[in-house]
């Protein structure tokens, strides 16, 4: 049996923050490898300006090339319609029949998580795992933790992370005014974005 991490997102586009935080949690949970799955069409961001999946997918396969246990995984953008991580999840374990699930998000997700599609399919089916840099305090994170083991039985692990503040919008916005993203994304990406000239504006 596999321990496998999964991160979900927009990667719009993946930045060393993303990677920093599989990497992390890799290390920290023991897990075998770690699935980077760029979001098809979300409905939590629908109507707003995102790369097509394609290219999205494009800038992680680059990001990625050079580790070993990172893979990329096209299941969203293949998907037709809204993506939902309960789908995602039902998917993967078809996929790889008998292993375990960990889905890495940030511990923001956690304090609305019981509000998405089908939630007792994804803590029925994986490990609900939540890195913490300083979105919530400890004590609202451990009733969250509490209240979702109640309601759901769910495998939530708070995972300690550490303090980061890179974002793809930012590094959109820096794009658009000229600036630099050097050392903010790896150097595949970022020569990738320049020469292609994405998020010019």
């Amino acid at each position: 049996m596999q321990k496998i991490g999964f991160m979900g997102g927009t990667f719009n586009p993946i930045h060393n923050g993303h990677l920093l935080l599989a990497e992390w949690a890799k290390d920290y949970l023991g897990l075998d490898k770690v699935l980077i799955i760029p979001t098809g069409v979300s409905y939590l961001k629908a109507g707003t300006k995102i790369l097509p999946g394609e290219e999205r997918l494009k800038l992680v396969d680059l990001a990625i090339s050079d580790h070993p246990d990172f893979e990329s995984c096209d299941i969203e953008i293949r998907r037709g319609g809204y993506t939902y991580t309960y789908e995602t999840l039902l998917e993967l374990k078809q996929i790889y029949p008998g292993d375990e699930f960990y889905f890495i998000c940030g511990a923001d997700c956690l304090m609305f998580v019981d509000q998405w599609k089908n939630v007792k399919e994804i803590f029925q089916n994986c490990v609900f795992v939540a890195a913490v840099r300083d979105q919530a305090s400890p004590e609202e994170l451990e009733n969250k933790r509490k209240e979702l083991l109640n309601q759901f039985q769910a495998d939530i692990r708070i995972m300690p992370f550490m303090k980061y503040s890179i974002s793809s919008t930012e590094i959109r916005q820096r794009i658009a005014d000229g600036k630099s993203i050097r050392y903010l994304v790896p150097e595949q990406v970022r020569k990738y974005i320049l020469d292609k000239g994405l998020y010019r504006g």
